[in-house]
């Protein structure tokens, strides 16, 4: 090779190209813009689904003296969502059922106390407890074969299943003996 022929090649050697940074800056803030808006858009449409709900009747609060009961049983776990009976993807937002969360559920003679860490406490009467059941998915929440109990309330005039998982799934059998026979106890004493 001559010196020419060298010379030549280096000529038609291109650098590489240099960063064009204001490009990729506006392709960033816009795709922070766009992930922005959609968040928008669920949390608009998380509210037009509380705003549908809102005739829904408040649920109750524990009642004065409710500590001083008997104890059935006692479960830690998770709170998975509550959706209208037998709508396992309808999910129920009003008053916060949808928010999940820690629980911590209390059952006696007297219902089931449902005490939320971070979000709304609330409480089922005996009386409007309708049934217990485990299963694996609820609220679009889909866990292993048993890893729900899914218990069937009253709230007003719509029923209601609520989803929890324990932190040790071997007690849910219980939960759903001692609900399911608290009911028909209840049902008993009501005729």
């Amino acid at each position: 090779m001559t010196t020419l022929t060298l010379y030549q090649l280096a000529a038609e050697q291109k650098s590489a190209e240099v960063t064009d940074w204001s490009a990729r800056i506006s392709w960033v803030i816009g795709l922070l813009v766009f992930i922005a808006f959609v968040y928008w858009l669920m949390r608009q449409g998380w509210k037009w689904r509380g705003s549908l709900q809102s005739g829904l009747a408040a649920p109750s609060t524990t009642p004065d003296g409710f500590a001083d009961g008997e104890k059935l049983l006692t479960l830690t776990g998770r709170y998975h969502a509550s959706t209208t009976a037998g709508q396992w993807l309808d999910r129920v937002v009003a008053h916060g059922l949808g928010t999940r969360s820690r629980v911590e559920l209390t059952l006696t003679e007297q219902g089931l106390d449902v005490v939320r860490p971070g979000a709304t406490d609330f409480f089922v009467p005996a009386a409007d407890l309708r049934e217990a059941r485990i299963d694996k998915a609820l609220a679009g929440k889909v866990l292993p074969e048993g890893g729900l109990l899914i218990i069937t309330w009253a709230l007003g005039d719509q029923l209601i299943d609520s989803g929890f998982r324990s932190d040790c799934s071997a007690e849910h059998p219980a939960w759903v003996e001692a609900v399911n026979h608290l009911t028909s106890t209840t049902e008993g004493t009501a005729r």
